[in-house]
């Protein structure tokens, strides 16, 4: 019985050491990648022959400023390397500090999908993207390619929209701008 727990410990601190490097986290703050991870939830099945790992109920993910949410989460591997992440909920969550930001950037859709092979980032169902006081994106779809830091968005469906929020320039900045003259009369 000892060896066993041993070995789920193992595969758990394994699990999450590769959730470490989910690329959400290069959103957030540096430092957050160099914090411990906790991964909760009330039930957690993992297969060591597959890779895969199935948590749920509660599903919680920290590491630093990073918080991840959600109902359900698959992770699989191959060769101990991520190859996909799901988190679902309603909705699911993340939530981080980027690094030079006094906000936290915010994401939320009923399902983030982490593909590692495309390294991209899918947020589908309801999809919204924030940073507290500033710009919001909304879409059914909302992809994410970490490789050449692009963002698409539009659903499949031809009553899906795509909504973006920009927020007026700052004040502060405005006050200070110079002001062009009035044109001759």
């Amino acid at each position: 019985m000892a060896a066993a727990s041993q070995q789920l410990t193992g595969r758990l601190a394994g699990i999450a050491i590769l959730l470490s490097v989910l690329p959400c986290a290069a959103w957030g703050l540096s430092s957050d990648r160099d914090q411990p991870m906790t991964i909760e939830s009330d039930r957690a099945t993992l297969n060591e022959k597959t890779g895969n790992s199935v948590y749920d109920g509660n599903v919680q993910v920290q590491q630093g400023t990073l918080v991840l949410q959600g109902n359900h989460m698959t992770v699989q591997l191959n060769n101990s390397r991520i190859e996909k992440i799901i988190l679902t909920g309603s909705p699911a969550t993340y939530r981080q500090r980027p690094d030079g930001k006094d906000t936290d950037q915010h994401a939320e859709a009923g399902r983030i999908e982490y593909n590692a092979a495309e390294d991209r980032v899918i947020l589908l169902e309801n999809a919204r993207v924030w940073q507290s006081g500033a710009e919001e994106f909304r879409s059914e779809r909302i992809v994410f390619n970490l490789k050449n830091n692009t963002v698409n968005a539009g659903g499949s469906n031809s009553g899906d929209r795509v909504r973006i929020t920009l927020q007026p320039g700052n004040k502060k900045n405005k006050d200070t701008d110079k002001q062009l003259p009035a044109p001759p009369q």
